[in-house]
């Protein structure tokens, strides 16, 4: 492995660095979106059986909102039980975006990094091109400079699509995953409000 970093020349030291970054984002994104962990099972159910037993206490609102992304847009509907639903409503939509600001953490970063990875790639070729010319004198070239200017060109290309295709494929996934979960998120926050207020059953 040393050995192609070598041969890849000092232009691959940003894309190693972009791959680090990419798989520490992969890996802390798909800890902290999973679903157990953002939409724990059967918690609406749950929280209407607490608030018709005890109704609205500040330690329910208080577990809900240390429980997970939805149970912090549960207790911020919660916190507004009195008013209307229309108020209700607008306290978890201003919660959601609060959630799903942290569901989108990092992914913004993993973006950048798929869509600069083939540019270092590119700009590691360019490069090892300036190299292969450099190279080249009146009384012809240097065999292995020629060879260091294409190692370097190519592997720069080769390593910034490695690096470039799984970032796209993860951010593309997980920004799916983001946008189902508010999705669910919402529907199931609408649900909470019809139900305190009576318009339809659990």
């Amino acid at each position: 492995m040393f050995s192609i970093i070598q041969a890849a020349g000092w232009p691959i030291w940003p894309l190693i660095v972009c791959s680090v970054i990419a798989l520490a984002i992969i890996g802390e994104r798909t800890w902290s979106l999973r679903r157990s962990l953002v939409m724990p099972r059967g918690l609406l159910e749950r929280v209407v059986q607490e608030y018709r037993q005890n109704g609205v206490t500040p330690d329910m609102i208080n577990r809900l909102a240390a429980d997970s992304p939805l149970g912090q847009i549960f207790a911020a509907g919660l916190r507004n039980v009195n008013s209307t639903p229309a108020i209700m409503k607008e306290a978890i939509e201003e919660a959601g975006r609060a959630v799903a600001i942290e569901l989108e953490r990092f992914l913004t970063t993993l973006g950048t990094i798929a869509a600069i990875g083939p540019l270092l790639g590119l700009f590691g070729t360019v490069i090892g091109m300036i190299e292969i010319f450099g190279s080249q004198t009146p009384q012809g070239g240097n065999p292995l400079v020629l060879a260091h200017g294409i190692s370097i060109a190519l592997y720069n290309t080769a390593f910034g699509l490695v690096v470039a295709i799984p970032s796209m494929v993860f951010y593309r996934y997980f920004r799916g995953k983001v946008d189902a979960v508010l999705v669910d998120m919402e529907l199931q926050a609408l649900k909470l409000v019809e139900i305190v207020h009576g318009d339809r059953q659990a």
